[in-house]
């Protein structure tokens, strides 16, 4: 594998020092020469961009920002779902290390803190001088999603916009988008950005540009959905072009390291909440100072190394607990495995690890009783969700369609991902892949183990009642439909009913 180096750091480490010795006054000079990162991360997309193969619409400036600097075609997230995978990255630990794997967990009377030697990474980069923003886009003078399940203090950002750093500060600034909620739930979402693309590129998606995945079923609506999926993604692409043109205009672009990734695969039956690769593959681009252009990189990273590699960039030492790598750096040893877990969403109880190689993807159910499609009121109420259970009881599915609809789960599965890219094979019981399964059982068995995955233990009584009060009792409020409520207050009766029955 190529090295792809960021330019040497000395220079900046021997200014982050200065920065910190010299108090406030030095974080306004002229000349600190350190480099500016931003992150550009939205929702809920997956790698459907056209540097990465998708032929049905073009994605010219997230291409162009390939061209400037490194594109990994194998970036997973360690957590197919927001506030987990968020909870990761802004830490650069694996949420099951922290004890924040539960989707928006600890947001009752029962709190989650972080264990004492983890620092969020703009307290990091603010500690070291640099000016800290969360926004989303276009700015609306509020702070950017952040959805941690943790404690923390919102003073580490400093604004929602780099503009009001001091002159010459260094910024850190994240811009966190809808992306792939743009396009909602059902028809209404589908003709609102179908309105706005034609608004604001000219062009809706149309239907039969759509490609489905082979485990989707072409009904009309799931169909519809995909155009509104892709017109999100071309929105997605104008807004970083805007970003880009904004730093352009000030002036800061080229010492500005650009770091664009998505927080989690597409939002759809496979993919947001599962640990298949729709779920868990992310885009991620790299571009700015000594970040060699037109770079692809093929070997496996994790979406946590995006805090290792940005202190990094400006200098500020990387924590020794800290389980993010600096992909970048020009010594860095390349990952032969990436981790993932999937454990509560919202009312549904899960528990789901995996390990992915370059070759082949084990995952393991430790729910093997409970049916694929769990009761889950936030994706049950998706127009896509409601057209596959159409289709599945009308007995209009395939073979591999019908997978999803299993009532229960192999403990283990194991793809060629190479030969088998969808998934779709499970080889676990193939005596000729007996190797390979050890292999990677073994694996992901160390890697539960050195990490201390805490999802090991079911989660508390206690911690979830907790949490789905807090989740109830916004569904009670007036301006949701109390079918809704009800529909989440019998899935908590279920998922305890099961629970009691070892299932």
């Amino acid at each position: 594998m190529k090295s792809h180096a960021l330019i040497p750091i000395l220079p900046f480490l021997l200014l982050a020092t200065a920065t910190l010795q010299g108090g406030e006054e030095n974080h306004s000079r002229r000349d600190d020469s350190r480099p500016n990162i931003i992150w550009i991360i939205p929702d809920d997309m997956s790698a459907n961009f056209s540097c990465y193969g998708e032929t049905a619409i073009g994605t010219p400036n997230v291409d162009q920002l390939a061209r400037r600097g490194v594109k990994f075609t194998n970036a997973y997230v360690t957590a197919p779902v927001c506030s987990t995978c968020r909870s990761a990255f802004i830490t650069g630990m694996y949420q099951t290390s922290i004890g924040a794997h539960h989707h928006r967990s600890g947001r009752g009377t029962e709190k989650i803190h972080l264990p004492a030697d983890v620092t969020l990474v703009p307290k990091l980069f603010q500690d070291a001088g640099y000016h800290t923003s969360i926004t989303g886009w276009p700015l609306n003078g509020k702070l950017g999603k952040t959805d941690y399940n943790f404690e923390w203090d919102d003073s580490v950002y400093d604004s929602n916009d780099w503009q009001d750093r001091k002159p010459g500060q260094p910024f850190f600034a994240q811009i966190q988008t809808a992306g792939g909620k743009l396009r909602g739930k059902d028809e209404d979402g589908w003709n609102k950005i179908a309105r706005q693309a034609k608004k604001e590129l000219g062009s809706s998606t149309p239907i039969d540009a759509v490609t489905l995945p082979p485990y989707y079923p072409n009904h009309p609506n799931i169909l519809r959905d995909w155009a509104a999926y892709l017109d999100s993604v071309r929105l997605t692409d104008a807004m970083v072009g805007e970003v880009l043109e904004r730093l352009r205009r000030e002036g800061v672009l080229d010492n500005t390291l650009v770091l664009f990734m998505t927080d989690h695969g597409i939002s759809h039956a496979r993919g947001k909440q599962f640990l298949y690769d729709e779920g868990l593959h992310v885009p991620l681009v790299i571009a700015g100072p000594g970040v060699s252009p037109a770079t692809v990189r093929e070997d496996v990273v994790e979406h946590i190394d995006i805090a290792a590699l940005s202190l990094a960039a400006a200098g500020i030492e990387i924590p020794a607990n800290m389980q993010a790598k600096d992909i970048l750096a020009s010594d860095y040893q390349a990952r032969d495995a990436v981790f993932a877990a999937r454990d509560r969403c919202d009312e549904t109880v899960d528990h789901i690890r995996s390990v992915r190689t370059n070759g082949f993807k084990y995952i393991r159910n430790f729910l093997p009783n409970r049916p694929y499609l769990q009761p889950c009121a936030y994706k049950d109420a998706k127009a896509i969700l409601i057209a596959l259970r159409e289709d599945h009881a009308a007995g209009k599915l395939n073979e591999v369609q019908e997978l999803i609809f299993r009532d229960v789960r192999p403990r283990e599965e194991l793809y060629d991902v190479k030969n088998d890219p969808h998934e779709i094979h499970n080889l676990a019981e193939d005596p000729a892949y007996a190797n390979k399964l050890k292999e990677l059982r073994d694996r992901l068995d160390r890697w539960m183990e050195e990490t201390g995955d805490q999802g090991r233990k079911p989660e508390s009584a206690k911690m979830y009642n907790s949490d789905m009060k807090v989740y109830t009792d916004r569904l009670a409020l007036p301006k949701f439909d109390p079918d809704h409520l009800k529909e989440v207050q019998d899935n908590i009766s279920l998922m305890k009913k099961w629970a009691a029955e070892g299932k």
